[in-house]
């Protein structure tokens, strides 16, 4: 049975990435900072979740969650690289602090907990890093987030590149406009949010959590046993037409 550590456990996406992969029978090590709805995953699997909770940028978080792992499953077999931050600025609104900030959150510590995965792999190993469909096209005032998912998607493919030889897999998910705790009231209320994301997107409905874990699932599973160094879009065509609809906002399903 895998034994995959998922960061940013805890709600949305990576709740849903959590509960997805315990479908398909893995062992979860989840990472989060909210302690109780981590605790209530583990409630629902007691014997195949162990929980963590942590702040990823902090020195010994990533050590700390493998050597969890492998003391409570004896194996680490996959990485999900979920946590991370949003809602960014302009570069010219942007300080030192918040540039720090997403620098430690959305670079940093995606590649200690790679590296730290690389070392307890054995014979084989899966990294899947959550990245962004902005890591790819620029959007207007993304800023920093916009530079931090993109060097996620220089990560996952150097990993491909540097870790293949070992049968190790790298991939990442660029999600679009997903619906989550941190996501809906932009999408309800935001006129100015809805009319660049939901209304550019061809497809008529929001992401949600589940589209990614499926993502996900599919990559972490043999299916995807040589895809490697892949970033799977998952945004409903956003960036292939990314063009207004002739419908109206007031008729996409957001949920």
């Amino acid at each position: 049975m895998r034994t995959t550590l998922v960061t940013g456990a805890a709600r949305g996406i990576g709740r849903a990435i959590a509960e997805r992969l315990l479908e398909d029978g893995h062992n979860i090590l989840a990472s989060d900072m909210l302690s109780d709805a981590l605790d209530s995953l583990r409630d629902t699997y007691p014997d195949r979740v162990e929980v963590i909770r942590q702040d990823i940028t902090e020195a010994d978080a990533p050590d700390a969650a493998v050597t969890l792992a492998m003391e409570r499953f004896g194996r680490l077999d996959g990485l999900v690289n979920n946590a991370g931050v949003g809602h960014s600025r302009p570069v010219h609104e942007v300080d030192d602090e918040m540039l720090d900030r997403f620098l430690a959150v959305n670079v940093r510590a995606q590649f200690r907990f790679a590296r730290s995965a690389l070392n307890a792999f054995g014979a084989g190993g899966n990294i899947i890093n959550i990245a962004s469909i902005f890591g790819l096209r620029s959007s207007v005032g993304s800023g920093p987030y916009a530079m931090s998912k993109a060097a996620i998607v220089g990560l996952t493919r150097q990993l491909a590149t540097d870790y293949g030889p070992r049968g190790i897999r790298a991939n990442a998910v660029a999600p679009g406009l997903i619906e989550t705790p941190m996501t809906a009231d932009r999408i309800q209320n935001d006129r100015e949010f809805r009319r660049i994301m939901v209304d550019t997107t061809p497809f008529p409905r929001v992401g949600t959590p589940n589209d990614i874990a499926n993502a996900v699932a599919f990559l972490a599973s043999d299916q995807a046993a040589f895809v490697s160094g892949h970033v799977l879009v998952v945004d409903g065509g956003w960036l292939a037409g990314n063009n207004p609809r002739d419908t109206g906002a007031e008729n996409i399903h957001v949920s």
